[in-house]
């Protein structure tokens, strides 16, 4: 299995520097500073990258699972909402909320939030996130 590799670059002082944020897949080459992580500023930060690659691991998952239970996704959404907050001992990941909306016919809603559940467990990234609250919302939708 392959190995990914991401890279950050910071200059200067944490409230007053700005830095860089890339892949090897040259995928994200994005700029991120004090105010785009801690406040509304431009650019990006790693919990917005977090919750991309958490709500992507989590909708292949859940394909994965549906399509080994005979069930076809026509699409799978889904959306990561990241808590990041100061505690006494500095900043903590205390909560990501995925979202997910499925759009698939032939199941039935208790099979498919069962289905959703497993995603949530299995797929590596909430593995990885193990000790952080993970919450999940699954909405059927018919074609």
């Amino acid at each position: 299995m392959p190995i990914r590799k991401a890279n950050a670059e910071w200059d200067g002082t944490l409230s007053k520097g700005n830095g860089k944020i890339f892949t090897d897949s040259g995928s994200v080459n994005a700029p991120y500073s004090f105010v785009s992580r801690f406040e509304n500023g431009r650019g990006t930060n790693p919990e917005e990258l977090l919750g991309a690659a958490h709500a992507g691991c989590f909708s292949m998952a859940l394909a994965m699972l549906l399509e080994q239970s005979g069930f076809i996704p026509n699409k799978v959404m889904t959306t990561a909402q990241v808590h990041i907050g100061k505690e006494k001992n500095g900043f903590v990941i205390s909560m990501i909320e995925l979202e997910t909306q499925c759009q698939i016919n032939g199941i039935d809603e208790k099979t498919f939030a069962e289905k959703a559940e497993a995603a949530k467990k299995g797929c590596p990234v909430s593995m990885a996130l193990a000790s952080t609250n993970i919450t999940l919302k699954a909405r059927l939708l018919r074609e």
